[in-house]
């Protein structure tokens, strides 16, 4: 059974800016776990010329994916927030959708720890990036 909150989906959708003028896409959302589309625009590309995807833009989806992963252990007026992250870029990303999938591996009172894998529209079975986010989350009192 899901138990997710209802407002989870359209909050990160539409209400974070920087969601939106991302075009971040919830594609799936279950308890402690998330996957998250970021449609390719021209502006996202880091180098032209190898056709390659700015890191700067896989860590923000890592980032944004890993939290709604966390954020689905807990209720809509509770905060997550990212206090520390690393991300592992494995290959160049293609000039195509990214679609990031997180899971909770740890998820504490406090402090969770969160797993994220990237990959390409183009081919999902290879991962162009890893990322590992930590959270503190801040309960609603």
């Amino acid at each position: 059974m899901n138990t997710v909150h209802e407002d989870l989906v359209p909050f990160v959708e539409q209400h974070v800016d920087w969601h939106r003028h991302l075009g971040i896409k919830v594609e799936e959302v279950r308890t402690g776990y998330a996957r998250l589309r970021l449609p390719f625009r021209e502006e996202f590309a880091g180098n032209k010329s190898r056709g390659a995807l700015h890191g700067g833009v896989i860590s923000t989806l890592a980032d944004i994916c890993g939290n709604v992963a966390l954020w689905t252990h807990f209720g809509p007026n509770d905060l997550v927030s990212t206090v520390d992250m690393r991300v592992d870029f494995l290959r160049p990303a293609p000039f195509a959708d990214l679609i990031a999938e997180a899971d909770v591996r740890l998820q504490g009172y406090r402090i969770g720890n969160i797993f994220v894998r990237i990959a390409s529209e183009t081919a999902p079975g290879v991962a162009v990036a890893e990322g590992r986010i930590v959270c503190y989350v801040k309960r609603a009192e």
